[in-house]
């Protein structure tokens, strides 16, 4: 299981909202159908890569299928007036309590950042320290964002395949530390490239690996990932503030292994003379 620890990954809830606030829909007037529909197929995307906490996403998706089949059938409920009740109305009070505690939540971070920017007279140099330690990743994207751009670059390296498909598990190929040093390499040659250059005609395992990769790669400083608005592709450039050089003491837990396999697919020199 690997967990994403990005702040704008937060639940079940949140994706709802993304959705909602992405097609500017009415809030008080879902449409359960395509929204039940979007929401599996990220489900999907989320389980392929193995995203920690998918189990809630799950859960949130059989509400919203019970919710789609009770809307086509005839309403059998109705209220103290005798109206028929509409299946969606409690997911919606679930939405605006979930709204108002997160307007809650960014009000107390908002307070709180502020009370950052306050010091008390102190010893200078801890305190010049301990504010250049902090910082924050630097995504222009949020993470269900990219699981939707990863879900396009899937679904057209499938449609790319000629053969039919094989409904069988197959052996992790790649793991996310060696596309991490593809990614250091790829970036050391090009300072920015797109996602869809980086897996070229790969396969759906360094697909995956990679764009885990990218993930860890950004939550260590290393990266920024911009999206454009509903696109189906992300650029990845190298920070400013960091060199990814081979000699970096942070990157030298990332050195390639020794063996026969080539890292990201054979794109690094070998190592060996």
């Amino acid at each position: 299981m690997y967990r994403v620890e990005l702040e704008q990954f937060e639940g079940p809830m949140d994706l709802l909202l993304f959705f909602i606030k992405r097609d500017e829909i009415d809030i008080y007037d879902i449409p359960i159908a395509r929204i039940a529909d979007e929401y599996l197929a990220y489900v999907r995307v989320m389980e392929e890569i193995d995203l920690d906490g998918v189990g809630d996403f799950i859960y949130m998706a059989a509400l919203l299928i019970n919710i789609k089949a009770r809307m086509l059938l005839p309403s059998q409920e109705a209220d103290e007036d005798g109206e028929s009740v509409d299946p969606r109305r409690e997911l919606v009070e679930r939405l605006l309590e979930y709204v108002r505690f997160k307007e809650a939540a960014d009000q107390l971070s908002t307070r709180r950042e502020r009370r950052r920017e306050h010091f008390v007279r102190g010893d200078a140099s801890s305190d010049r320290e301990r504010i250049e330690e902090s910082h924050e990743v630097e995504v222009d994207a949020s993470v269900y964002e990219l699981v939707e751009a990863l879900g396009r670059v899937l679904e057209a390296n499938e449609e790319d395949e000629d053969d039919e498909p094989i409904h069988e598990v197959e052996p992790l190929e790649y793991t996310v530390e060696e596309q991490q040093q593809y990614v250091i390499e790829r970036l050391r040659r090009e300072p920015q490239v797109s996602f869809r250059a980086l897996i070229q005609g790969e396969s759906r395992g360094f697909v995956i690996a990679t764009f885990l990769a990218l993930l860890e790669l950004t939550r260590q400083q290393h990266l920024r990932l911009r999206i454009e608005e509903r696109a189906s592709d992300f650029s990845v450039e190298a920070r400013g503030d960091t060199s990814l050089r081979a000699d970096d003491p942070a990157q030298q837990n990332l050195s390639r292994p020794q063996g026969d396999g080539a890292v990201g697919g054979g794109s690094g020199a070998s190592d060996e003379p």
